[in-house]
């Protein structure tokens, strides 16, 4: 039972975040926004899972955790989160943010505030919508990620400068009306899909800037096979679209009475 109630939930995903999960959950709690936290994690072998049950005793009916058998990847923890919140009548948003700092806590309030109050039904944290915004990256990785967003732009004529960004604020409406279940991507393509689908379902997806910031603790999960997933996967979407645009597999079908 959530006897303290929040509008909004913010889920986060880990695999080995031992470094960083308490002090990112503490700084999302001293915020002066009142949030939820749900965090997902896949079997972190460094204890990660362990380091927030022990804080749930601390922030109890604040602080989630589901605990999955092994690392399964990004898109299906997202979307146990979602349905996992979908569960709760008083939750009206969802954001996704990273463990690692990458995501500036403070930017929740900011996320939260377009949606709730300006009209975004989708608002995506965003490197790129005002030049870019990247610190502490590489050069070679900073181009290879903007060069990514401009190729997603021409592949899925989404007018969106960051559509692989993962700190995204979703409105209750839109998570209810994406068919969740036919949603096929597993890792960071997982980000331009869920857009694509909001965006063909016709919801208002805004961009809100950002700083992002690379880890300082931890390490990165980024790899070549993650890359290369996310330039297939997008064709893949675009094939979806020609194909099946009539049946529209995003958009979750009304249950029968």
């Amino acid at each position: 039972m959530i006897e303290q109630m929040s509008d909004c939930l913010v889920i986060i995903p880990t695999y080995n975040e031992k470094e960083n999960i308490e002090n990112i959950i503490r700084k999302v709690f001293s915020l002066k926004k009142f949030f939820h936290i749900l965090v997902v994690d896949d079997n972190s072998p460094d204890g990660t899972a362990d380091i927030v049950k022990r804080l749930i005793g601390e922030f109890s009916n604040r602080l989630f955790i589901l605990e999955r058998k092994k690392k399964l990847g990004l898109g299906t923890a997202y979307i146990q989160g979602f349905k996992w919140m979908l569960q709760f009548a008083n939750y009206q948003f969802a954001i996704e943010m990273d463990a690692d700092f990458s995501h500036n806590p403070d930017d929740l309030i900011p996320l939260w505030n377009e949606c709730a109050y300006n009209g975004a039904d989708v608002c995506i944290g965003s490197r790129y919508v005002n030049g870019v915004n990247v610190i502490n990256w590489p050069m070679k990785r900073i181009l290879l990620s903007y060069l990514a967003s401009i190729y997603v732009q021409l592949i899925t004529h989404m007018d969106i400068k960051d559509a692989t960004t993962g700190f995204v604020c979703w409105t209750r409406q839109v998570l209810e009306k994406i068919q969740l279940n036919n949603i096929q991507s597993v890792g960071y393509t997982f980000q331009i899909e869920m857009k694509f689908a909001a965006s063909k379902i016709g919801f208002k997806l805004k961009e809100y800037p950002i700083i992002f910031y690379g880890r300082v603790e931890g390490s990165s999960k980024m790899s070549h096979e993650i890359f290369k997933e996310a330039v297939l996967g997008v064709i893949k979407l675009r094939y979806r679209k020609t194909t099946f645009y009539k049946k529209n597999p995003f958009l979750a079908q009304p249950k029968k009475m």
